[in-house]
């Protein structure tokens, strides 16, 4: 596994609401993911993994603390760099799979490519081996309604990986899943993070998730335990 620090945060803080309805969704987060390493964030439901996904992610932003994406930081920089961070650096699995129903798979993969103004060949090229990588290369003119779940979230994670990020973030990935399913897709993340040398964070509640883990983090209340 590489040395090297893909995403850093120091001192995250977030919280939402004022008053008496003043809700503390992470406190003071630290925590740091090297280049091809699977973390699993780990907590109930409602316990601020999400919240701290979206910070490291650019999704939100903190009322204190700081992200850095390689030697980038991500808090406070401009919209134009966030945006640029965000289409070259990360890449988000979602657990809804967030798929263009009106798009065959091969277009769905594509999309990001396209938005980066990658050239047709080198699209094509790309799009060709990331559906072979999770085995859908049969499946390329399917839209996604006629496909399976399972295949609509490997159709996510090939997406995801599309620009080739440096930084994987999944918010329960399996969550609409069947426990087959489910432990096919944390198989498969695994192994394209460590075959690509990708860092990539996880949350899940699922403790079945945590045996394909580099390293697990624990969250409850907002806190990273320690």
């Amino acid at each position: 596994m590489s040395a090297d620090v893909v995403v850093r945060a120091e001192g995250l803080s977030r919280s939402y609401g004022q008053g008496a309805g003043l809700v503390h969704a992470l406190s003071d987060a630290t925590l740091e993911v090297r280049a091809g390493e699977l973390v699993v964030l780990r907590g109930p439901s409602g316990s601020g993994k999400t919240t701290l996904l979206n910070l490291l992610g650019g999704l939100d932003a903190p009322d204190a603390g700081t992200v850095w994406i390689g030697d980038r930081q991500l808090t406070g920089a401009p919209e134009r760099e966030l945006v640029d961070m965000r289409r070259s650096d990360l890449g988000y699995i979602f657990q809804t799979f967030a798929l263009l129903p009106v798009l065959s798979a091969a277009e769905n993969v594509e999309l990001p490519l396209r938005i980066r103004g990658v050239s047709g060949a080198e699209r094509t090229a790309r799009v060709d081996e990331l559906l072979d990588a999770v085995g859908l290369a049969a499946h390329a003119a399917q839209r996604p309604g006629e496909l399976s779940g399972g295949q609509q979230q490997r159709l996510g994670i090939a997406r995801a990986l599309a620009n080739d990020p440096r930084l994987l973030i999944a918010d329960e990935p399996t969550g609409q899943l069947d426990s087959v399913n489910a432990e096919a897709m944390m198989t498969l993340i695994a192994s394209l993070v460590h075959q690509r040398d990708v860092a990539a964070i996880v949350s899940t509640h699922d403790p079945r998730m945590a045996a394909h883990a580099d390293r697990i983090i624990d969250i409850r209340d907002g806190r990273i335990a320690d």
